[in-house]
Parts: structure tokens; sequence; C-alpha cells
């Protein structure tokens, strides 16, 4: 246990890497895109990409965090997590070729779109065969990161070699979909030293399949409030260029998102091997660290994003993009939201076997989303869903809170934003009454993101914030080992 504890920070080290490549090519390559395709062939991308996604999501039935969980129980013995994985993943590809077929009948055959829903299926098959759940279970993130590293400046070198004009949307959605297909299947040279052989039964098979579906219907409320927003967007306004501002905001909004989740991601396994081991106090150290580093890194990342957005619009857009500018501001607030409830919920309430509670959380949740899209929407717009986005968010946040408040007090949560808030304002006034001066240039952003880094800091060093203090002690003591 005392080597685990020790490698907590490699393994949010090597996870963070990870998630910030996975968001890193949209990053790149947006600005060329959003010049080259335009807000309608962006639109299109975004709104078929939400149908492909309730398929995949029906394909793979739960397995991915309800694998990683299972993986994480019997991670020092190899002939059960070899059980379990060959288990999983045959469930997870039977029920995948199903939810195929289904979409094939309904969106390949005939439609306006039917050739990007074509192409989408080697997404869908590649997704099937995604293992990152395992090495995810065993907490070896290194392995996902060399595979991303690769993938991603292949992919990013194509976009730009091959993607010209706005008739090549096909040829973007291909390269997005060969990328993971590939990126996926890569995982696999690794498996061959890690398993053992093993025997299958029908049997086991249904063991796992009342679990998994328990954590798969959760999964649906969750991208109820992530990805049917674009649907309804689209359907609402009837207006591709609307999908194409929203899905662009959310873009870097969500970009923030993912590095919340990459101590999540890290926590999930060790909380899940705590409880099993019946070890509520390396529980409570795991939620401790996971909360500090949401307020740590979120409030900066959200008060930045708000007091640069005006400046990053223009230039990282195109002027014809100004429309994003309110849409970014709105959905900023959803990194701390989504940042504390995937703490609350995934981390803790699924990985401590009570995810009944967090199902109904996250499919109340569900329901305030979709009706404040539609009451917003219809009202004031494509922003209307931003802030359906947050509502949502903010409630599934609150309605968890009574559950964790059982193990970790809620007082204790808020009591670590103090520092990260006083020094995020600081560095938010500073940055955003610098950057009326500034003319909105890529250089000029990347002062302000510098400016604001410093300050925070400066700040956190000043304010002795625990957190930001160990990962500084951690680096000087690294640098002096070199």
């Amino acid at each position: 246990m005392t080597g685990k504890k020790r490698s907590i920070t490699a393994n949010v080290f090597f996870n963070l890497l990870y998630q910030v490549l996975t968001i890193l090519m949209p990053l790149i390559t947006t600005p060329y895109l959003s010049r080259v395709i335009g807000a309608e062939g962006i639109g299109i991308n975004g709104y078929t990409l939400s149908i492909v996604t309730y398929f995949v999501l029906f394909g793979s039935l739960g397995t991915a965090m309800y694998g990683q969980r299972e993986i994480a129980k019997v991670e020092d013995n190899p002939d059960k997590y070899s059980k379990k994985f060959w288990e999983i993943l045959i469930i997870r590809v039977l029920t995948t070729i199903l939810s195929m077929a289904l979409y094939y009948l309904l969106f390949c055959i005939n439609g306006a779109h039917s050739l990007y829903y074509k192409i989408f299926l080697i997404y869908m098959i590649g997704y099937s065969l995604n293992i990152s759940w395992f090495f995810q279970g065993l907490e070896q993130f290194d392995k996902i990161v060399i595979r991303n590293i690769i993938v991603k400046i292949i992919s990013i070198i194509a976009i730009f070699a091959l993607v010209k004009a706005p008739t090549d949307l096909w040829k973007y959605i291909a390269i997005f979909s060969i990328s993971e297909f590939i990126g996926n299947i890569s995982l696999w040279f690794y498996l061959p030293r890690r398993l053992t052989k093993v025997k299958i039964s029908a049997k086991d098979l249904k063991y796992h399949i009342i679990p998994a579906i328990s954590l798969f219907l959760p999964q649906i409320a969750v991208q109820i409030y992530t990805v049917l927003d674009k649907t309804m967007v689209g359907l609402i306004t009837n207006d591709m260029n609307q999908v194409g501002f929203y899905e662009q905001a959310q873009n870097i909004a969500k970009a923030a998102v993912i590095i919340m989740s990459s101590v999540q991601v890290v926590m999930n396994s060790r909380v899940a091997n705590a409880w099993a081991k019946n070890d509520i106090e390396e529980v409570k150290e795991c939620l401790r660290k996971s909360f500090e580093f949401v307020w740590l890194v979120g409030i900066p990342l959200m008060l930045g994003i708000i007091g640069c957005a005006h400046n990053i619009i223009p230039w990282y857009y195109g002027p014809d993009f100004k429309p994003v500018e309110p849409l970014l501001i709105a959905s900023s607030f959803l990194i701390i939201a989504i940042g504390l409830n995937g703490i609350t919920g995934v981390v803790y309430l699924i990985h401590t076997d009570q995810q009944k509670k967090f199902t109904t959380s996250v499919i109340l949740g569900a329901l305030v989303n979709v009706l404040f899209n539609f009451i917003l929407i219809n009202i004031i717009g494509t922003i209307g869903a931003s802030i359906a986005s947050v509502i949502a968010e903010s409630f599934i946040l609150i309605y968890q809170f009574k559950y964790i408040n059982k193990t970790y007090n809620i007082a204790d949560i808020f009591k670590s934003s103090i520092k990260p808030l006083i020094g995020g304002l600081i560095m938010f006034v500073i940055i955003f009454v610098y950057s009326r001066f500034l003319d909105p240039t890529m250089i000029n952003t990347i002062k302000l993101f510098v400016l604001g880094g410093i300050v925070y800091s400066l700040c956190m060093y000043a304010l002795k914030t625990r957190m930001f203090m160990d990962a500084l002690n951690t680096i000087v003591r690294f640098v002096k080992r070199k």
C-alpha cells in the first residue's frame, strides 16, 4: 500500500498528460477547421457525432466504468483480472454489434448525412475494442499515454494535409474515426504479458450483465445533458450554424473539464480498491486530494477563460464566430460543477458500490437539463443550452452532497476552495483589466495566460496552499535528483 501511495502523483501526471493529449488535437486544429469547413460543417459534425454517441453508449453498456472498477478490485490477482477482462470485453463486443446493426438501418442507408454516418462506423468498431478501462483498473496510465502521443500527432498532420475545403468534411470525420480505431487497437499489443489463460462460460458472462447495466443507466442520463444539448439546439433552431457555435464553445470548456477528470480517473481505481479492503481512511484521503485538485486547477481555468474570452474568440475561431464568446463564458462554469460532481458521483458513489444513488441523481439531472433546454433555447436561443447544462450539473452536485456527507464533511470541501478562490479572483482582475488594452491576437492571449499563471502561482505560494506546495516540493526534489 505504501508504494501505491507514492504512485498517486505519477498516476495523476500520466493521466493528466493523457487527457491533455485527448483534447490537444481539437484545440490545435479548431482554428484551421473553423476557417476551412466553417460553422455549418462543424455543426454537421457535432450533430452527427451526437447521434453516433447514443449508439456507442448503448453498445458499450456501461462496461468501461464497470470494467475499471472490477479490475481495480482484483488488481493483485492476474488470474482473476484476466477472467474478468475477457468476460467484460465479450459482452462489450456483442452489445456493440447489436447497436451498430440498428444504427446502420436507421442512419446509414438514406438521408442527407448518410455518408458521414457510414464513416463513423469505423469509430464505433474501434470504440468497442477500446480496452483502456483495463489499464486504468491496473493503474497503468503510461501505456495509454504512449499510445495517444503517436496517434494524435499523426491525426493532426493528416488534418492539415488533407482537409482543404468545406467539401472535405468527410475526410475530417474519416481521420477522426480511423485515428480512434488505430489508437484503441494499439493497446492490444500490451495484453499478452499481463493476461493468463482462462476459461469463459455463458454463465460467467451473465454475472456481469446486471451490474454493468446498473452503471449503464446513469451514463444514459449523463449523455442526455452532455450530448442531447447539441441535438436539441439543432432541432429547435433548425440551424447547423448555431450547433457549430455551441460546439466550439463547448470544445474549450470541455477541454478544461477533461483536465479536471485526470485526477478522477486515477482515484476511481484507488477508491474502489480501498473500499474493497474497508480502508475508509484511504477513501477519505483520496477524496481530500481530489477536491483540492479540482479547486486548485479548476478555479484559475474557469476565471482565466472568462477573463480572456473576448481576446481568444476573434483570432482563434475567426470573425464569423463572434457569437461563441457569450456561450464560452456561460459554459466555463461547467468546469467547477462537473469537476466536483465527478468526485462526489463517479469517484465516491460508484466506486463505493452506491451506484443506485448516483443513478437517481443523474437521471433527475438529465430531466432538469431537458426541461431547461426546452424552455431556455426557445426563449434566448443557443446560450440557453449552456445555461441549462450549468443548472443541471449544479443540481446533481447538490443532490449528491447529502450522500458524501456521511463519509466526508461538506464544509471541508468548500474550506479547501478559499485560497484558490482568493488567488483566482486576484488573477482574474489583473488579466481582465490588462486584456482591455490588448488586440485579440494569439501572442496577446498567450501573454494573458502566462501572466495569469504567474500571478496565480505566486498567490498560491504566498498563501501556502497545501496541494500547490506538495506539487512544488515534488518538482524541486525531482530536479535535484536529476
